[in-house]
């Protein structure tokens, strides 16, 4: 397509980002966590407020940017880091909402896979269908990083979804399929990063139950689910 950074979604300057880069959606998370753990800290994109930096983590350098919501907005920016700024592995560190019964508020969730009912996958043409799945790479550094860290963590499938109001309880049906968790980006990143030759990888928290309805808060979602990023940053 031509393309060259910066682009009209992110504007660092080329080579301003890390080979690894931490994606939170929201992007005061991607402020708290640049502001909190980073050394050296530099911004690098506001553009539509989807706040980049890069620094280092224990002396190796890192990024972190936020995505937005959904499919489409971490396509878009997925792609570009891929395939415009040199990047090579992006975690995505997000909340999701529970279906399994058994997960608690701020239990982690390592996504080595994820259904989807997004059609960004029908760009491709393919004559089946595409299992989006994480580098085992990163999906083995993230079991080894929680691991260290003590932190509890389940490993397993979420269900990738466009809609966050859906019509009827059609999500609810996927926990029958032992799905553990429903979020709106994985699939995209999984997809876009698997094109590339490139590697993801989700770290997610339990911001909500879906079933049960308890929930965290606006507040604590944007700070306070640190073991997830932890988790993250000590597979750099």
């Amino acid at each position: 397509m031509g393309l060259t950074a910066p682009t009209h979604h992110i504007g660092a300057a080329p080579g301003e980002f890390a080979k690894t880069v931490l994606m939170p959606g929201d992007p005061l998370r991607a402020k708290y966590i640049a502001e909190t753990y980073l050394d050296d800290v530099k911004q690098i994109n506001e553009i539509r407020c989807m706040y980049a930096y890069t620094g280092t983590y224990k002396g190796k350098p890192v990024s972190v940017m936020a995505h937005g919501i959904g499919s489409p907005s971490m396509a878009v920016h997925a792609y570009e880091l891929y395939h415009l700024y040199d990047v090579e592995n992006i975690i995505r560190v997000g909340t999701t909402g529970g279906l399994a019964p058994d997960l608690k508020l701020k239990d982690i969730i390592i996504a080595m896979g994820a259904c989807y009912d997004t059609p960004y996958i029908n760009q491709f043409h393919l004559s089946g269908t595409f299992s989006a799945i994480p580098s085992y790479q990163l999906l083995k550094k993230a079991v080894e990083s929680a691991e260290k860290l003590g932190v509890p963590y389940r490993v397993g499938n979420v269900l990738s979804t466009d809609v966050f109001y859906p019509a009827d309880d059609c999500q609810l049906k996927w926990k029958d399929m032992g799905i553990l968790s429903v979020e709106m980006e994985i699939a995209a990143l999984y997809i876009v990063a698997a094109a590339a030759g490139k590697n993801a990888l989700g770290i997610l928290t339990v911001s909500d139950h879906i079933v049960r309805g308890d929930k965290t808060t606006a507040q604590e979602r944007q700070n306070s689910f640190t073991n997830m990023m932890e988790i993250a940053l000590e597979m750099v």
